[in-house]
């Protein structure tokens, strides 16, 4: 049992804010902080526990410290907040560039392999030169020590930690508002194209850290999800007894869920019910279809209003599979107006109505994938050119709709490349603001988004990254990544960093209205307690396209 629990931590991911000022070169860093941002107990101190002692290693035996204690409960707290800060700018939110640390523990298939072996086979997203780059400059430390051969054979324990420089896509500039709180749970009114936590290549960018920063929020657990283009009512609470209590509900059905939407076309005056079974074809992309291998579901659906073009459509999803809304209303002939998957030519020319597509999964996902590269919009699927670089889609991780990531992440740069390891999709996400030990789980929600918190994190340099030694020349500071008053991004943050591709490339800002699209949570109900947020404007009756 032992040895069980001490693999399990290995396996664990480890994230949080950018540490105190580093050590000079060769000198042992000063503990991190896990996922709670709580640093370990110094030896010494009352309720410490002792040092453990260090045996005596064999000659040319390297150390591996033991794994250190992670500190459970809230994931991100005022040090992590800080990283760096927003700006607004053509009516978009954006995150000014920061350093950021990814860390890991060796997973139990890396012991006694070099960890140049490792990057070659599993993490391809970069070339070998880029990782060299990263030691020589480093940005790589293993157990705390800067890597100096990447010929070092991992060991049980070894603790990686790379850091890198992280740029964010742009999102809405339209506020989060709080539509209610007291003190059991906030409701807020989620703007379309944020997250709702950390995920992908956003984590200053998400609903999770605008409430911490800008509201003071923080401790809170996530009820339920919604993706990243759905707006609307989104609910979290403050203490895991409420969370629990409502997770009862759930399970028990008693939790009911309105959305509205604005569809293509005429929609059948009369109640449409829909049963047709989803199936996950990308975890990567974020796709479904219907097909009779996929996930029972059900979703009623009651017209309010038509214009002549378009219609307005109340949405009653019975369960809770991935974009099951959206999937639903392209099977009827009638996807969102503005969907920037389910209603494209990729689906062909009936754009998917009745499950009829005429192409196999690996065409409709190039042909999605085209198409918004003609349109210069890939980030809208919240991927890019260097996502689709990363390596191949995983096939193991089910179809359901509560898969976190399609592979690991890398901790060197964050790319989700190796295609094991993958969570068990079957059970639902582990909420990354709960304790780390609390048996409750994530309510499933039927637009929750494909990439998940905290799971997927995507690094912004392609694989064909030009790294040099004459690059690294130019940047004598590089080991101490930037500044040295623990407030990364505050400072400095318009030097372009000589590792980081995203410094050296233009990218097209998405337009306002680029990052809406027509799907809002209306009404969240339960026993005691019903929440609702206004009708959005193009829902309106008198709303013009």
């Amino acid at each position: 049992m032992r040895h069980g629990l001490r693999r399990a931590v290995c396996a664990t991911w480890v994230r949080g804010a950018r540490p105190p000022p580093r050590p000079p070169r060769g000198a042992m860093a000063e503990p991190g902080s896990g996922p709670g941002g709580a640093r370990d107990e110094e030896p010494g101190k009352e309720g410490a526990a002792p040092a453990p002692k260090k045996r005596r290693l064999a000659g040319g035996e390297r150390y591996v410290p033991p794994p250190r204690k992670l500190s459970t409960g809230v994931s991100f707290g005022a040090e992590h907040f800080a990283e760096t800060s927003y700006y607004f700018e053509g009516g978009l939110r954006k995150v000014r560039p920061y350093y950021f640390d990814f860390r890991t523990y060796c997973k139990g298939r890396w012991v006694g392999r070099s960890l140049l072996h490792v990057f070659g086979t599993e993490f391809r997203a970069q070339p070998l030169d880029f990782y060299r780059a990263a030691a020589r400059a480093g940005r790589l430390r293993l157990n705390e020590e800067p890597v100096r051969d990447l010929h070092v054979v991992l060991k049980n324990n070894d603790f990686l930690r790379n850091t890198v420089h992280r740029h964010e896509p742009p999102v809405t500039a339209q506020p989060l508002r709080i539509l209610a709180e007291d003190e059991e749970v906030v409701v807020v009114d989620k703007p379309s194209s944020l997250p709702v936590h950390p995920c992908g290549r956003f984590r200053h960018n998400t609903v999770i850290f605008i409430l911490g920063k800008e509201h003071g929020l923080t401790e809170l657990h996530t009820l339920h999800r919604l993706d990243r283009m759905t707006s609307g009512v989104l609910m979290f609470a403050k203490t895991a007894a409420v969370s629990k209590r409502i997770d009862e509900q759930v399970r028990e059905r008693q939790l009911e869920k309105e959305y509205v939407c604005r569809v293509v076309g005429e929609f059948p005056e009369h109640e449409v019910v829909c049963e047709e079974p989803i199936l996950v074809v990308s975890y990567k992309v974020g796709v479904c279809r219907v097909d009779p291998k996929g996930k029972p579901c059900k979703t009623i659906f009651q017209r309010l209003s038509y214009n002549g073009k378009t219609s307005v459509v109340k949405c009653l999803p019975r369960t809770g599979r991935t974009h099951q809304i959206r999937v639903h209303l392209q099977y009827l002939g009638h996807p969102i107006v503005n969907d920037p998957i389910y209603n494209m030519e990729a689906w062909g020319p009936d754009r998917g109505k009745g499950g009829k597509i005429g192409k196999t999964d690996e065409e409709l996902l190039k042909a999605l994938v085209e198409e918004h590269r003609s349109k210069q919009s890939l980030e809208i699927l919240g991927i890019s050119e260097e996502d689709l670089n990363s390596g191949g889609e995983n096939k193991d991780c089910g179809d359901s709709g509560d898969c976190t990531k399609s592979a690991e992440a890398d901790p060197l740069n964050g790319n989700s490349c190796p295609a094991e390891d993958v969570k068990d999709p079957e059970r639902d996400t582990k909420d990354p603001q709960r304790d780390e030990k609390d048996p409750e789980r994530n309510v499933k929600d039927p637009e929750r988004n494909v990439k998940d918190p905290e799971r997927n994190d995507i690094a912004a340099c392609p694989a064909n990254s030009d790294i040099n030694q004459e690059t690294l020349e130019k940047d004598k500071e590089l080991d101490s990544c930037g500044n040295q008053d623990g407030q990364t991004g505050q400072k400095g943050w318009e030097e372009k960093d000589p590792l980081c591709v995203e410094c050296r490339m233009s990218r097209r800002d998405p337009s306002p209205k680029e990052l809406v699209m027509f799907l809002h949570a209306l009404r969240y109900k339960g026993a005691g307690f019903e929440y609702c947020s206004d009708m959005p404007e193009w829902a309106m009756d008198d709303w013009e396209e």
